[in-house]
């Protein structure tokens, strides 16, 4: 399959790829890219994410490095991607591949009057906000030759755009998100940006979702699509992501959901 996001040679950096649709990304994306291209894959757990390693096909040079990232600086970012490249040149890469995927449900047990600890909205942006925020700053300014093209995907989510109760931390910071991106596709018109989002999957965190809830009505909603048996599968959503990608009929910083007719 032809993909021009995944054409020549790649670096690709996926976070949060340890697991879920991160893991199933870094399958997929990995299967498809030529020889010479490298990946990237960041997660807590070093165990899996070389688990995953094992996946992707040997021509491809694989990079799993362990990190809290929502601990980490902006010197850390620079020093796992100079390991990464390990001193092969930007320039060497006809293309740079970056997949926002790390992220945390946050508190759903509480209403949005109940959350009142700022530290535990702090440690949420943390994750969800302020690292990928850094970590796209970083690596777009070490790949700053405009000869290497660029694609960005914020793996979003429908309550980026649609409000649900109980889901303060997560609509609000999946909002802010995307709108951080839309700033910077405006600000990099030569970068190609999605903000993909996956569907209903079958992940930890949709189970937490389900089990977890707050609100009556967001959880019975939650159910039905367990019940209706309308959970997609990881390799599902990410199937119709590498469609999305191929056929390319959004705009840059676009909301695509899995759903959507392209």
């Amino acid at each position: 399959m032809s993909i021009e996001a995944l054409s020549g040679k790649v670096f690709l950096l996926i976070t949060g790829a340890s697991r879920g649709i991160g893991r199933q990304i870094a399958i997929t994306f990995g299967s498809l890219l030529e020889e010479g291209s490298r990946m990237l894959l960041l997660a807590r757990n070093k165990d899996a994410l070389q688990e995953v390693a094992k996946n992707i096909p040997s021509k491809i040079k694989v990079c799993t490095i362990s990190a809290d990232l929502s601990n980490s600086t902006k010197t850390d970012f620079e020093r796992i991607i100079s390991e990464c490249l390990s001193g092969t040149p930007c320039n060497s890469f006809d293309r740079l591949v970056v997949v926002h995927n790390v992220g945390s449900m946050g508190d759903i047990t509480h209403s949005t009057n109940e959350m009142l600890d700022i530290d535990t909205w702090r440690q949420h942006y943390d994750l969800n906000f302020f690292v990928p925020a850094v970590l796209n700053a970083v690596i777009m300014n070490i790949f700053d030759d405009k000869t290497i093209k660029k694609t960005i995907i914020n793996i979003t989510s429908i309550f980026a755009i649609q409000a649900a109760k109980g889901y303060g931390h997560y609509c609000s910071v999946k909002a802010t998100r995307e709108m951080f991106f839309k700033v910077f596709a405006l600000e990099n018109p030569d970068v190609d940006v999605l903000s993909y989002s996956p569907g209903p999957v079958d992940t930890d965190m949709f189970k937490m979702a389900c089990e977890s809830n707050v609100d009556p009505d967001t959880k019975k909603f939650l159910d039905n699509i367990v019940e209706t048996n309308t959970v997609l599968t990881p390799e599902q959503t990410v199937n119709r992501l590498v469609q999305v990608l191929k056929e390319h009929k959004y705009k840059s910083a676009d909301h695509v959901d899995y759903y959507d007719e392209m």
